[in-house]
């Protein structure tokens, strides 16, 4: 496979990462501790690279009935200056990606893929326009995006956003993005995050990235900001209940078996790519293809479940783990999986196959951690 590098990697390095791959990008697992990367992010703030992940412009005439054709959600009733997260499914319902989609103009949408998806989002895109008045232009080979997340977040940001812009980030709600000068420039700013945490995402072109990297370090350092890596950022989302495409989200999945129902809009009066059979699934129910729901569940012992590990139900195999560890914030074990949709209620006791051993475990409400306002 062939390694991809961001523009930040030297900083990276410098800063002592230790790397992984991901969807093909090396990109850094931590700096030191993962779980001082974890709890900064959730006392104070976190420093995320986040440029394996692709961005895809799709602007036009029909933008708005292109993006309604081409994703689960309706784009077209996104305000402009607001962001939805959606779904691009196959014909058969199954789930290409998940990812957000921002409205900068009337005609002009930001489509953000995940990181092992961007190609084969951006492909797709582009096959599905066929017969709008659409173009679609994929810039992630030329875009950086940099997360500030954490409870600091917005007080380190306004010390690189001038005077008269700070109401531009302060008033600045969730699922929203405004362009704004930071650190001399004019970028796009988003509050959008992976964490559970309020915080921000910024789109900056790749040569301008490693500035902006190391002045969000420098004003960052007096409200505990350090750069954190994967590793936390995995279980940040856990907790936070946030699913990870190849984990709980695939093309073998659907949207209502993961509990994104919400996300697919069947009201809407187009037809998108796979909207038939998606109603069908609706009607039948979560799970109605594979008999199983993705539900929480919190560990009861010490011991936690991983990827894979099998779901027990009195000694009998009903569901699989699909990510799992222990909770840096709450301090005990929990994980996300699919379970037989007759053992996924509130309060069933199940029980995880440790190398075989069976763990305790409860299935409890998403997320498993929500912040406090």
């Amino acid at each position: 496979m062939t390694e991809n590098y961001t523009a930040l990697y030297e900083q990276h390095k410098i800063a002592g990462a230790s790397f992984t791959d991901f969807g093909g990008w090396q990109m850094p697992l931590k700096y030191n501790s993962e779980l001082a990367e974890h709890h900064a992010v959730r006392n104070a703030a976190g420093l995320f690279d986040l440029s394996h992940m692709g961005e895809v412009w799709v602007t036009g005439p029909d933008a708005a009935a292109f993006l309604d054709y081409a994703l689960a959600g309706k784009l077209s009733a996104v305000a402009v200056g607001k962001a939805k997260y959606s779904l691009i499914c196959q014909e058969d319902g199954g789930i290409i990606d998940d990812l957000i989609s921002y409205r900068r103009s009337e005609e002009k949408y930001l489509v953000v893929p995940n990181a092992g998806n961007a190609a084969v989002v951006a492909a797709a895109l582009a096959e599905r326009a066929a017969g709008f008045d659409v173009t679609v232009n994929d810039v992630s080979a030329e875009t950086s995006l940099i997360a500030v997340q954490g409870p600091n977040a917005e007080a380190i940001l306004l010390t690189l956003v001038p005077a008269d812009q700070h109401s531009l980030v302060t008033e600045l709600k969730y699922y929203a993005a405004v362009e704004v000068e930071i650190n001399g420039q004019q970028l796009l700013l988003a509050r959008t995050g992976y964490t559970g945490e309020d915080g921000f995402e910024i789109y900056i072109p790749n040569e301008d990235a490693a500035g902006l990297w190391d002045a969000l370090l420098e004003v960052g350092a007096g409200h505990g900001l350090i750069p954190a890596g994967l590793a936390c950022r995995d279980s940040l989302r856990l907790e936070a209940g946030m699913p990870l495409y190849g984990n709980e989200l695939s093309r073998e999945g659907n949207p209502y078996a993961a509990g994104l129902g919400p996300v697919v809009s069947l009201a809407k009066e187009s037809d998108f790519v796979g909207k038939a059979v998606l109603a069908e699934l609706k009607a039948l129910g979560a799970g109605s293809t594979s008999g199983r729901k993705l539900v929480g569940l919190k560990g009861l012992g010490r011991r936690a479940g991983r990827s894979h590990y099998p779901v027990l139900k009195d000694g009998n195999v009903v569901g699989e783990v699909t990510s799992g560890q222990p909770s840096p914030t709450l301090g005990y074990p929990i994980a996300m999986a699919y379970v037989d949709v007759e053992h996924s209620e509130p309060g069933t006791a199940l029980d995880i196959d440790l190398r075989g051993k069976p763990e305790p475990f409860e299935v409890v409400e998403l997320p498993f951690y929500k912040r406090q306002k």
